[in-house]
């Protein structure tokens, strides 16, 4: 038991010292805001974010009301998290993203996403 426990530990230990490496060089502006995707097992948060003044510009996720009576499985919903988050980024006046994948693989729900935000019109 012991050794599973240090298993997780070390990977998500792993994952802070990747976004860590990654954060080094992306950086959120006024122009270009920060596109940041956090990943659960359940589910996908995303905020877009002006690292200069550290606000957050947009959020969505699938935690909220909308989804609870979505069909489809968790990358579906990803997808039209990413949709969303364009939507309320083009209300907010940002058309371009830097996108920050926060430590995780660019696979799955977090391509899903970015592929999501690509075609409601968002600039990756």
């Amino acid at each position: 038991m012991a050794a599973s426990v240090k298993r997780a530990a070390g990977r998500s230990a792993a994952r802070v010292r990747r976004h860590t490496r990654l954060r080094k060089k992306i950086v959120g502006s006024v122009e270009r805001p920060r596109l940041s995707v956090t990943r659960t097992n359940r589910h996908v948060f995303v905020q877009i974010i002006d690292d200069t003044k550290g606000h957050t510009l947009a959020s969505a996720s699938t935690m909220e009301a909308d989804f609870s009576s979505f069909e489809g499985d968790k990358s579906a919903k990803a997808r039209k998290v990413g949709e969303l988050i364009a939507a309320r980024a083009k209300s907010a006046g940002v058309e371009a993203v830097v996108f920050d994948r926060g430590g995780s693989k660019y696979a799955g729900r977090v391509a899903a996403v970015a592929e999501g935000a690509r075609e409601a019109g968002l600039s990756l």
